[in-house]
């Protein structure tokens, strides 16, 4: 199976361009769609070509600023931020002919600039797990149940308990056979984790319709034969610190992209194969038609001849 790029290309490509010292600075204009209803805007400084503008809108943003966002977007590009471009959540702005650091550093970091927004509610119920963990008398009152709603009719929801950290995504399958392939992709995950080399993944349980006990108290559930919810039930050894927490985090933000993919990716293979196989059959067909034989014919003079 394919892993999906949690890094935006065309971000990266387009700094890569532009921080280019053998490019000299020209203006540019560029408005880009990422998943997830995530909308950045690229332009030059109405006065100065070299200033670069990037600006990120999204319509969970006010939810991950209340998670902790900005904390995390101002460790990870302080030196680069500025006032919110009109329209837009979020403004970064850098002058490409001094970035002030390594450019293929500055272009990699910028590319996640959707992920390190996500990463927030997934650090703080890390850290709180962490805490709690601690705790010999720990309250779960004190559980705090973060809901992102990052796209029409789905959220994700992440919630901390004393031992592990939960993470639910619903989503919304707008066909019946969309269901039918996510069961059985999601039961893959399920069977591999039966083997020992996989024991330690994350428990993954899938819910059709029926929403999972964290979440049931929540309003405004959507109460519909489209809606499936998959859980995640993350251990610590699942986002111990350092490269195994970020890339825990990088990957589970963006699997409800993966899922769907690979569900498309699934119905087309299957399109094509039903057309070969169509192919074939119409070939055996056109073998089996008997051969037509011409009839003989006479003249009014009583001499035969066939028509070719």
């Amino acid at each position: 199976m394919i892993l999906l790029d949690y890094h935006n290309r065309i971000i990266e490509d387009t700094l890569k361009a532009r921080f280019s010292l053998e490019n000299k600075p020209k203006p540019v204009d560029m408005s880009i769609v990422d998943f997830d209803g995530v909308s950045y805007h690229i332009s030059t400084a109405e006065d100065n070509d070299a200033k670069l503008i990037l600006s990120i809108r999204w319509k969970c943003w006010s939810e991950l600023v209340q998670y902790g966002a900005m904390d995390v977007l101002k460790r990870e590009y302080r030196q680069w931020i500025t006032e919110p471009e009109h329209g837009y959540d979020f403004t970064l702005q850098f002058d490409i002919q001094n970035v002030g650091a390594d450019p293929e550093e500055v272009i990699r970091k910028v590319s996640l600039l959707k992920r390190n927004a996500m990463a927030a509610p997934f650090e703080r119920a890390f850290d709180a797990q962490s805490l709690a963990e601690k705790e010999d008398n720990w309250d779960p009152s004190t559980s705090q149940l973060m809901t992102i709603h990052y796209r029409d009719g789905e959220a994700i929801y992440v919630q901390n308990q004393q031992d592990r950290v939960t993470v639910i995504f619903s989503t919304l399958f707008k066909e019946e056979t969309d269901r039918v392939f996510a069961k059985v992709f999601l039961q893959e995950f399920v069977d591999a984790r039966k083997k020992p080399h996989l024991q330690n993944a994350p428990q993954v349980i899938y819910s059709h319709r029926e929403p999972p006990l964290e979440i049931r108290h929540v309003p405004g559930l959507l109460d519909s034969e489209n809606m499936g919810y998959i859980t995640f039930v993350l251990f610590p050894r699942n986002y111990a610190a350092g490269s195994v927490r970020e890339e825990t985090i990088s990957r589970i933000q963006i699997f409800r992209d993966y899922l769907h993919y690979h569900i498309k990716c699934s119905k087309a293979y299957m399109h094509s194969r039903m057309r070969a196989r169509v192919s074939d059959f119409l070939k055996v067909l056109n073998r089996a038609k008997p051969e037509t034989q011409a009839a003989e014919k006479k003249l009014a003079s009583g001499r035969a001849f066939r028509r070719a």
